[in-house]
Order: structure tokens, then C-alpha cells, then sequence
């Protein structure tokens, strides 16, 4: 039953991703094209619906195209490696009430594929961390200067968002005293909505989003494939089902970051009235999955209007801001929740030391502008 148990999981979370990952990509195209106001894909089936199947089998029959001077064996890997690690890191995210009692929940059914993986976080980060690889190797397997680039670009820019990536999440580790995402869930949904750690841990939470959002290469933080300067960065070379898999390898990661957030900060599955963690009506876990999704869609959404909205970063003011802002606040976050704790004080003095400490950087980074305008006159 176990192993059964497993296969379904995983059959579920694969042709959820993936179906939705296609969906995903005529969301975006729908949106950038009411905020350009203009049609969008409207041609195949009706509004379009059926355009992500004609955009699969037009990858599946495009003629894949491997130019002569590249590594063969390291072009063909990398593009696997990008996919493969973004599909394991949900191997141990729940998308649905994990551990918790509902009336109607199904014994067969459960909704993580690895349950109880008490470092559920750090195989997160160690698993999406190792999908630079396939960016690295793609760029250099594909004996571009341009392809190069942008692997150097994106390996300098995933190991130094890393740190502050890591960092902005040990304050809800310490609050909650686990690892374990379904922990975290339940402890939240058990405190209420004022128990979601976005009110005591809202820098950390602008940080790991910030900082998620360059680990995925998402406008404006895409410089490792910037179009205007590079081509198409470490993909110029790839075409058909491979340059497929980088880009399914992107949006999943988008996905796990949208659940990440969702998770770690704004109580999961958890709503107020809705789904709480002693809801006990007929259908209460099938309404748990849609709140949980509901959030995870807002997110996904947000970023994609983030897209079309901000523009990109230049290179030295994306590691400028790694280096100079996000780390030294995610430390000033973490030593604080350390002091809390320590001293036993309310968590709700770290919400105001957040916002305190949010307004300084704000003012800080305005006066150092302010600065150099000056003296460059």
C-alpha cells in the first residue's frame, strides 16, 4: 500500500506539473498581452485553450538542430539535469493537508510524495541549487561566447543569492523549530491567520522571494539569458524538446517557489473560516488543495506581472544588490529572531524590527544615490 501510495503521488504531482507548466505558459501570454493591450494566442480551440498542445507537438516534430563545434555529450545532458532537478525538489513539498485530520480524506491518498523528511528544506535548496549545473554545462558544452556568458553569469549569480536565500528561511526554522515543510504548515494553520509567519518574518519573506526569483532566472533578474546582450544566453544553441526542458525547468521552479512562499508564509492550507486546522466538514481536505492552490496561483501571477513590469537589472546592480543588501539584512533578521527567542520576548517585536530595519535600508539606500548623483556632478 505504501508503495502504492508513492506511485500515485507521483504520477499526480508529474502530470499536474507538467500539464500545468503548459497552462502557465498561455497564462503569461494572456497576461503580457492585456498589459500590452493587445489579443494574445486566441486561434487554436476556443480563447485559445488548445494552444499549449499545438506548442507541444510543435517541439516534439521541430527539427532539433546540434551544431558541429559542441561537446555532444554535455549538450544533450544539461538540459535533462535543469529538468530533473527541478521535478525532484517536490518530492518532499506538500500540496495538501499533510498529517492532519478531515472528514472524507481518503487512507490511499496522500499528498506529498515523501512524507516526514525532517530537512525537507534544505533538500530543497541542495536539490534546486544543483539545476546552475545544467546551465553551466549547457553554456559550455555549447562553445558559444555568448552561450558562455551567460552560464558565467548565472553560476556568479546562484551561489550569491544562495546565501541570503538560505539565510532569510532560518527565522522561521527557529520559530517553528523544524525543517519539515508539513511542520511548518500545520504549526501556522494551528495559531491561526495571526500565526503565519509572514507578520513576524515579512523581510525574510521579501527576501527568499527576491532572492528565489534570481535562483530562477526571472525577469528582472534574467541576465544569465538577456536577450538584448546575449542572444539567448546559455539556449542560444538549443532548439526543439531541448530548449523545452530548460524552459519547463524554469517554470518549475517558478512553481516550487510560489509553494515555498506559500508554505513558509502564509499558513499553507490554512484560511480563516474556510480551512482550518480543525475543519471537520465532508470535502474539508479537497477545500484545503484549493486554498493552498488558490495562493500558489497568486503568487505564480505576481511574478509574471513582475515580468512585464520591472526592467532588468544590469549585472553589477544584481550582485550589488545580493552582496550589499539582502545578506546583511538576512543576518540582522536572523540574529534578532535569535534574540527573541533567547529572551523569551513576543514575536511580534520581530514585525516591527523588520519594517524598522526595511525603512533604514530604504533610507540608506536613497541617501548613497543621492550621494553619488551629487559627485558625479
Amino acid at each position: 500500500m505504501e508503495l502504492l501510495a508513492t506511485l500515485i503521488a507521483i504520477g499526480l504531482v508529474l502530470g499536474a506539473i507538467l500539464t500545468g507548466c503548459a497552462y502557465l505558459i498561455l497564462l503569461e501570454r494572456k497576461l503580457s498581452a492585456w498589459m500590452q493591450d493587445r489579443i494574445g494566442p486566441n486561434r487554436v480551440g476556443p480563447f485559445g485553450l488548445l494552444q499549449p498542445l499545438a506548442d507541444g507537438l510543435k517541439f516534439i516534430f521541430k527539427e532539433e538542430i546540434v551544431p558541429g563545434q559542441v561537446d555532444r555529450f554535455l549538450f544533450v545532458v544539461a538540459p535533462c539535469v535543469s529538468v530533473f532537478t527541478s521535478l525532484l525538489a517536490f518530492s518532499v513539498v506538500p500540496f495538501g493537508p499533510v498529517g492532519t485530520s478531515a472528514s472524507g480524506f481518503p487512507d490511499w491518498l496522500r499528498f506529498i510524495i515523501a512524507p516526514q523528511v525532517d530537512i525537507g528544506l534544505v533538500f530543497i535548496f541542495a536539490i534546486t541549487s544543483l539545476a546552475v549545473y545544467g546551465i553551466i554545462m549547457g553554456g559550455w558544452a555549447s562553445n558559444n561566447k555568448y552561450s558562455v556568458l551567460g552560464a558565467m553569469r548565472s553560476s556568479a549569480q546562484v551561489v550569491s543569492y544562495e546565501i541570503p536565500l538560505g539565510l532569510s528561511v532560518l527565522g522561521v526554522a527557529l520559530l517553528s523549530g523544524s525543517l519539515n515543510l508539513e511542520e511548518i504548515m500545520n504549526q501556522q494553520a494551528t495559531a491561526g491567520i495571526l500565526g503565519w509567519n509572514i507578520w513576524v518574518q515579512p523581510l525574510a519573506c521579501l527576501i527568499f522571494f527576491l532572492s528565489a526569483l534570481a535562483e530562477s532566472n526571472r525577469l528582472p533578474f534574467d541576465l544569465s539569458e538577456c536577450e538584448q546582450e546575449l542572444v539567448g544566453g546559455f539556449h542560444t544553441e538549443y532548439s526543439g524538446m531541448k530548449f523545452a526542458m530548460f524552459f519547463l525547468g524554469e517554470y518549475t521552479h517558478v512553481v516550487t517557489i510560489s509553494f515555498l512562499v506559500s508554505i513558509l508564509y502564509f499558513g499553507g492550507w490554512h484560511f480563516p473560516w474556510i480551512a482550518t486546522a480543525d475543519s471537520a466538514f465532508t470535502g474539508a481536505w479537497i477545500v484545503k488543495i484549493m486554498v493552498l492552490m488558490s495562493k500558489v496561483l497568486a503568487c505564480i501571477v505576481f511574478i509574471m506581472l513582475l515580468r512585464w513590469t520591472l526592467p532588468r537589472f544590469r549585472f553589477d546592480q544584481l550582485m550589488g544588490l545580493a552582496w550589499k543588501v539582502l545578506i546583511p539584512l538576512a543576518m540582522a533578521n536572523v540574529v534578532a529572531t535569535m534574540v527573541v527567542l533567547q529572551y523569551g520576548w513576543s514575536p511580534a517585536w520581530l514585525g516591527l524590527f523588520s519594517i524598522g530595519l526595511f525603512v533604514a535600508a530604504g533610507v540608506i539606500s536613497i541617501e548613497a544615490g543621492t550621494t553619488r548623483r551629487v559627485t558625479s556632478h
